[in-house]
């Protein structure tokens, strides 16, 4: 998100394998033969600097880069850096203005502090997964690495803010996020409601959309697809659908307490109509709706293209790579792609020379295994 911004992103990594990423895809597929779909989503904008952490000069590098760094961010298991050499305290001596934003699963102290922190796995324990699925059936997933990017998100405004507070102060700053705080954040609507009344959500048997709302709010069946329906007038629905006998159910109490059973005579009529009939018909009367789409159906919608949500960059092995755009507009300093995803070490030999490395000096680290530098595969 930052080096879509136009930060300059040395990517520090150990030499061979690189960013435990890397070696990460799903359903074991990987664009143009080798290189992961889930690292190339999210390293492009940055360069790579494969060095081994535990070698001396390491420090000497990574102090020499900090002299002048406005960031340093890093997601280690907390207290690992700091035993390094590599925490806030080392680096603040170097730099005092210098920001130090360090990710975790669920903050640096605490019963979980050595637990795993991934995604799904916050997910479960901050109440999504159980307010998400029908019924008394399994807690639901959702379809998207949704604490993670949350975390990443949260990590950018808080250097973000550091940044702008240094711009006034002259100081810089740690920044703390974990994943763990940031999905119940991201939760709190949700969490007001049952922490201020006491009990929890009962998940709907039928497809609500919301353990919390009622009838109409919710998915529904078509002959050829699905459509969502979100806020809106029950009695205007049911004229939509042509069966006024279902107007008894149209009061507050029943519209909750029994969603299941009205969103099952719903369906039954939306399953009469073509999903683009339905939607004609509902946006006719200003219903709120919408077409239920795959990834592959969102990637043609003439929405999504129309405000290029949809862009590629090229990679030295995957080829062109398909990529979501950066989602904010600026009218100064518009974001840009400008570089693909790293190779491991594929930027170590230059960025060296820019900190003053000589030549001599690197091929010494190299040939000791300190640093590596990628052979980038040339274009034909």
């Amino acid at each position: 998100l930052l080096g879509d911004m136009g930060a300059n992103i040395i990517k520090v990594e150990r030499p061979g394998q690189g960013d435990l990423f890397r070696t990460m895809t799903l359903k074991n597929r990987w664009v143009g033969g080798s290189e992961s779909p889930n690292f190339l989503a999210w390293n492009r904008n940055k360069r790579s600097l494969a060095i081994d952490l535990k070698a001396p000069e390491a420090k000497e590098i990574l102090y020499k880069i900090a002299e002048t760094a406005d960031v340093v961010v890093q997601n280690f298991r907390p207290g690992v850096l700091d035993k390094l050499g590599f925490g806030y305290a080392d680096f603040k001596k170097i730099n005092p203005r210098i920001i130090y934003c360090s990710g975790s699963g669920y903050g640096d102290s605490g019963p979980y502090v050595s637990r795993p922190g991934q995604d799904m796995l916050i997910q479960g324990l901050t109440g999504l997964a159980a307010a998400t699925g029908r019924g008394d059936g399994a807690p639901v997933p959702v379809g998207a690495g949704f604490a993670d990017q949350i975390g990443a998100m949260n990590m950018v405004y808080g250097i973000l803010s550091a940044l702008y507070w240094r711009e006034r102060s002259g100081e810089g700053q740690e920044v703390k996020v974990d994943l763990m705080s940031g999905l119940l954040q991201h939760q709190n609507q949700e969490l007001v409601w049952v922490m201020n009344f006491g009990e929890d959500f009962e998940r709907p048997n039928a497809a609500i959309g919301h353990p919390g709302m009622d009838a109409p709010f919710g998915i529904y069946p078509t002959k050829d697809g699905w459509v969502t329906v979100a806020m809106s007038p029950f009695k205007r629905f049911v004229g939509v659908l042509g069966d006024d006998s279902l107007l008894i159910y149209d009061n507050p109490k029943d519209l909750f307490d029994k969603r299941d059973e009205i969103w099952g005579k719903l369906a039954a009529l939306t399953k009469g109509w073509t999903t683009a009939e339905l939607m004609q018909a509902l946006l006719a009367v200003d219903i709120w709706c919408g077409e239920v789409k795959t990834h592959l159906q969102a990637e043609q919608d003439p929405q999504v293209k129309h405000i290029g949500a949809i862009t590629s960059y090229e990679h030295p092995t995957a080829g062109t790579v398909k990529v979501v755009a950066p989602a904010v507009r600026m009218s100064e300093t518009p974001p840009k792609i400008e570089r693909a995803a790293p190779m491991v070490g594929q930027h170590t030999e230059e960025i060296l020379r820019e900190y003053g490395i000589g030549e001599k000096t690197i091929a010494g680290m190299e040939a000791r295994k300190v640093v590596e530098q990628a052979d980038v595969p040339k274009k034909a």
